[in-house]
């Protein structure tokens, strides 16, 4: 089998890069909801950070606006066989300090990920199975694993290229599991300084003041063509209603997630507003777990029984929640109702999945059947400044499962408190939401649905202990699967068995709102990413 992305070429070039001319240079000021935490592409696997890294250090592939992956560095890419890639690296890249991009930088980038130091969240991850690395001459690469890696081209999207030669490690060679003559590989402060912060991408680090702003400055050598603003700034504004005052004043040009409520007024000032279907889906977990005596943290009225091992209960309170009024009345119509855990098309999803109904006369009966007919009590848990509306949300789902019998109260707490909590197994249910990284369905059937397994990173997020081994088999046969036809078979198989188990119960998928001013246009991406080369000049 032979998959090439040649095709894709120029295509994958973003908007900004095709049409770029010397005509619309102006400076673009972005309103961040959230600050990066660091420079370093490398240090911490955070959303924020991520979408400043595409800015200055370019992977070997890309994902473009609806998480196709398309090439960036590398122009095109082969299976060998199920344990060999072949990747054809784009020619006459330069960093932007004049260096030369080549092979050698790849190997570099490779060996340096796994040294950084105190990593909240680490991209080792990404690179995980690579046990070979040959270089056939200096635009040539030769990946071998250790075990199929389907996802190793959309891994590689996520991992931004170093210059070897500006950090002292041009010699380096690759060994498996370890590297020789790396030199002394730079940590995440060393990337405050622009000197330091040097990648291929279509803009460069000018200054970083923590707190306040990130200046970008045009790569005036980038290989696609000159960026369309000369001067790019990024200012954390973590509260929404600022945001809004900021854009309304004029000092911003964009902003990410303006509320709901405020969208009339951002109109009615001139401003315009895009929205896209995100790839986050807004779901519920409950406490599974099956030990005999358990009962889930907020739960009374069960006689020292876990009625979330039940699959006849999980069904009752899915069918109690009216996803359609969510969407209508609490988020204004920017979710969709959900019946997977990732929309239609992206990879994995089925165009067919059904949405549960919302009926609760078959929940009470359902409850009924699982000897509650006179319900019981519990505690919904959920963050109150992550997801849009959160709390709202789990004050809704409150009323309607008390509709059918199960007496609900509200815990909302902040993100930090809450992931803390939830991380200590403090809830007997919450509210929570998860973006696919990848594209791939497969990134919430292992995070939120398959046995949890510190070992072998599986069910990492699964904190409600839902375990289905039928489930686990077809995952990990997907996972080892390098056919995308047959991948993508088996991942569909997997989410129905998880839907019809009611192993995670969906809510509604995101759409993100961007507001900016009159003049300009801007792309919606399916991550949530806001990049400036997504913004244009208005023709």
């Amino acid at each position: 089998m032979k998959k090439t992305a040649k095709s894709l070429a120029v295509a994958s070039l973003p908007l900004a890069m095709i049409l770029a001319t010397p005509a619309f240079a102006e400076d673009l000021t972005i309103g961040l909801a959230s600050e990066p935490t660091s420079i370093d592409p490398h240090f911490h696997n955070l959303g924020p950070n991520n979408q400043l890294r595409m800015h200055i250090f370019e992977g070997l592939t890309q994902s473009d606006e609806a998480q196709r992956t398309v090439p960036s560095l590398a122009t095109e890419w082969e299976v060998v066989d199920d344990n060999t890639w072949r990747f054809e690296l784009r020619e006459g890249v330069t960093f932007s300090d004049g260096t030369p991009f080549d092979a050698t930088d790849v190997v570099y980038t490779i060996c340096r990920v796994p040294t950084v130091e105190n990593s909240p969240s680490s991209f080792v991850g990404f690179l995980s199975g690579i046990s070979q690395i040959e270089i056939e001459d200096p635009h040539t690469m030769i990946f071998r694993t250790d075990a199929p890696v389907p996802l190793l081209p959309t891994n590689l999207a996520n991992v931004g290229i170093l210059s070897a030669e500006n950090y002292g490690g041009e010699n380096v060679v690759f060994n498996g599991g370890a590297c020789d003559d790396l030199g002394t590989p730079p940590q995440a402060t060393d990337f405050d300084d622009p000197s330091v912060a040097v990648g291929t991408g279509p803009y460069v680090l000018e200054d970083f003041a923590r707190g306040d702003a990130i200046t970008l400055a045009a790569n005036e050598s980038y290989w696609g063509g000159a960026p369309t603003w000369d001067t790019v700034v990024m200012r954390p504004i973590a509260n929404e209603g600022a945001r809004v005052a900021a854009l309304l004043a004029g000092d911003v040009d964009v902003i990410e997630t303006p509320p709901i409520q405020d969208f009339d007024r951002i109109r009615q000032e001139g401003n315009q507003i895009a929205q896209g279907l995100s790839n986050r889906v807004i779901y519920l977990h409950l406490d599974q777990n099956p030990e005999e005596g358990h009962v889930p943290p907020g739960v009374e009225g069960t006689d020292g029984e876990n009625p979330f091992t039940d699959v006849r209960v999980r069904e009752a309170i899915s069918k109690a929640i009216d996803r359609q009024a969510i969407t209508d009345r609490i988020m204004g119509g920017l979710s969709v109702p959900a019946g997977d855990l990732l929309p239609y098309p992206m990879f994995g999803a089925r165009e067919d999945t059904p949405i549960e109904g919302y009926d609760p006369d078959r929940a009470r009966e359902l409850l009924a059947e699982a000897g509650y007919e006179n319900g019981f009590s519990m505690v919904l848990s959920a963050p109150n400044d992550r997801y849009m509306n959160d709390e709202l949300i789990a004050q809704a789902v409150a009323q309607m499962l008390a509709r059918v019998g199960v007496r609900t109260s509200v815990d909302a707490m902040t993100r930090s408190t809450f992931f803390s909590r939830r991380n200590e197994y403090a809830f007997g249910m919450w509210l929570a939401g998860w973006g696919a990284s990848t594209g791939e369905i497969s990134s919430p059937l292992i995070a939120l649905v398959a046995t949890r397994d510190p070992d072998t990173g599986m069910g990492a997020t699964n904190r409600q202990r839902y375990s289905n081994p039928e489930i686990d088999q077809v995952v990990m046969e997907a996972t080892q699967t390098v056919d995308p036809q047959a991948r993508e078979a088996l991942l569909q198989q997997a989410a129905e068995m998880a839907m019809a188990d009611y192993a995670t119960i969906p809510i509604h998928f995101e759409v993100t709102p961007w507001a900016f001013r009159e003049g300009l246009s801007l792309t919606p991406r399916a991550d949530q990413y806001t990049l400036a080369t997504e913004v244009e000049p208005q023709s």
